[in-house]
């Protein structure tokens, strides 16, 4: 039976100092909300694993696909689409919504979050997380 990726949802509200100089979003702004979603779900499917928590390894790739303005919502979707020994990759969809028109695809990004578990000198190492899609 084949079962769906885990996913969250996240959202973020455009404010004045999310802004860049040319009047949309700026882009490492994007970024970091993507990396939020990234970890949401993370925290979700390590729930029940042996292991401390999630840390971004990678953010593989990044397309900016249309502006998002002021006052747009940011709704993000994050789907785990691989699961390997110690990290799981993950598909992050950003859809821009306007107060006129229908939500538009603005971003995609795949994140690479590694399992750490604190060792006996209370440093996070990667560690296997023994869970599957």
């Amino acid at each position: 039976i084949f079962m769906p990726p885990l996913s969250a949802k996240y959202s973020q509200f455009v404010m004045p100092d999310h802004i860049n100089v040319v009047g949309t979003l700026f882009g490492g702004q994007m970024i970091a909300w993507i990396d939020l979603a990234a970890a949401k779900v993370s925290h979700r499917f390590f729930k029940g694993a042996d292991v401390d928590g999630a840390v971004t390894r990678a953010i593989e790739q990044v397309e900016f696909k249309e502006p998002v303005f002021l006052g747009d919502w940011v709704n993000f979707t994050a789907s785990i689409i691989k699961s390997s020994t110690t990290s799981i990759s993950i598909e992050v969809e950003a859809k821009a919504e306007g107060r006129k028109g229908k939500p538009r695809l603005a971003c995609v990004a795949r994140v690479v979050m590694v399992a750490v578990k604190k060792d006996d000198k209370g440093l996070y190492q990667k560690t296997p997380h023994g869970k599957t899609l």
